[in-house]
């Protein structure tokens, strides 16, 4: 009698156990998917918001290279009282990263040094597209940065090439191809209107940014696996604040040093909505491209930096429908054939993806029937 009562104990005793076991991956999984929803917000809200802004300044006034590409990156004190806030991990999570050793500080100042010097080179080239090509062209050239992302991941963080992969970027390569057959159309509200000339300098320009953003994400991902080697939101922040402060000061010394700073009152004074609407811009600017750059390091840290490049390219109907809207810009067919190639070779991703997740249930699902076989066993 005993020993029947005690089996059944047992037996009461691991079903509980399986039941704890199940409910916190479910928890787990649940937390997840929020903070993917909260840093795709960012990413999606950051790069429409921020891209409006940034030709709306060059379209009614601005000239300023250097102060489109500072105000990318000067943002970033608004992301200080962040790192205020205790951390919200659970004690496993405290004890994992206690037991992990922290980088040298001579390994992170050339880190963020050479991250943050890149970061402001690509802002730069950024803000030469957005200068001289229209708002629905950039954000297509912006596509590519997918491919260069893979490309780079193949390299740097053993991303593997499927055929559905290797679709998405001859698509995605397609539909940037295109983009150089057209005549752009830049002037939308704007008096402004440039060569073709112009035009290719501003598209080379963008692609180059692309291919730079593509590598920055690789090595940032790089970094999280090989430096860090481990996740929490703080982290996300420091990194942000620390790139942001290099990039900032690089812009700083360039643009006084060009002497661009010179007619920066007199750019402010003719700006064609005002100067309050001038300084709104600037400020508008800066928050969205701070949001857009937590919520793509946060995807990187929690997915990979492929999967934050892919999220970014979901955002690229918006900017168009926006740039038609309230910048008045045309919609021609090279440019909706471009869009839909982009979004085929969007969906040719997301597909791979799809499929790999379910690969990984599957796997799940093999191992925790294993681990139920052995405990029956043990139990009789």
């Amino acid at each position: 009698m005993l020993t029947a009562a005690g089996e059944e104990a047992r037996k009461e005793e691991t079903s509980d156990n399986e039941n704890k076991s199940k409910a916190v991956p479910s928890l787990v999984q649940y937390k997840w998917w929020i903070q993917i929803s909260i840093y795709s917000t960012f990413v999606l809200s950051g790069q429409a918001i921020g891209t409006l802004l940034g030709k709306l300044y060059f379209n009614k006034g601005g000239n300023s290279i250097w102060l489109a590409s500072l105000v990318q990156n000067i943002g970033f004190p608004i992301l200080i009282p962040f790192l205020l806030i205790p951390s919200l991990t659970n004690k496993s999570e405290q004890n994992r990263d206690v037991n992990i050793k922290k980088p040298s500080i001579f390994v992170l100042i050339p880190l963020y040094i050479s991250l943050g010097l890149f970061l402001a080179g690509n802002c730069m080239l950024y803000s030469i597209g957005q200068l001289y090509i229209s708002v629905t062209t950039y954000t297509l050239i912006c596509t590519s940065q997918l491919g260069f992302n893979s490309l780079f991941s193949f390299f740097l963080n053993k991303q593997k090439f499927t055929p559905y992969i290797v679709n998405s970027l001859v698509l995605l390569t397609i539909s940037s191809s295109l983009l150089l057959l057209q005549n752009d159309d830049n002037s939308g509200y704007s008096n402004k209107k440039y060569s073709k000339k112009k035009y290719i300098i501003g598209f080379l320009c963008t692609l180059a940014a692309s291919a730079g953003y593509g590598f920055m994400l690789s090595i940032t991902q790089l970094a999280f696996q090989k430096i860090f080697k481990r996740e929490s939101f703080r982290l996300i922040i420091e990194m942000t604040i620390y790139e942001s402060l290099v990039a900032t000061l690089a812009n700083l010394v360039v643009l006084f040093a060009s002497g661009e700073w010179k007619i920066l009152n007199k750019e402010m004074n003719e700006f064609e909505l005002g100067k309050k609407s001038y300084v709104l811009n600037l400020i508008g600017t800066a928050v969205s491209w701070q949001a857009f750059t937590v919520g793509s390091i946060g995807l990187i840290f929690k997915v990979s930096s492929l999967f934050s490049n892919v999220i970014s390219i979901l955002g690229v109907p918006m900017a168009p429908v926006f740039s038609m809207l309230f910048l008045h810009e045309k919609m021609n067919g090279v440019k909706v054939i471009s869009m839909v190639l982009a979004m085929g070779g969007f969906l040719s991703y997301m597909y791979q993806h799809y499929l790999d997740d379910l690969k990984k249930k599957s796997e799940k699902n093999v191992s925790s029937n294993v681990s139920e076989i052995s405990l029956t066993e043990r139990s009789s």
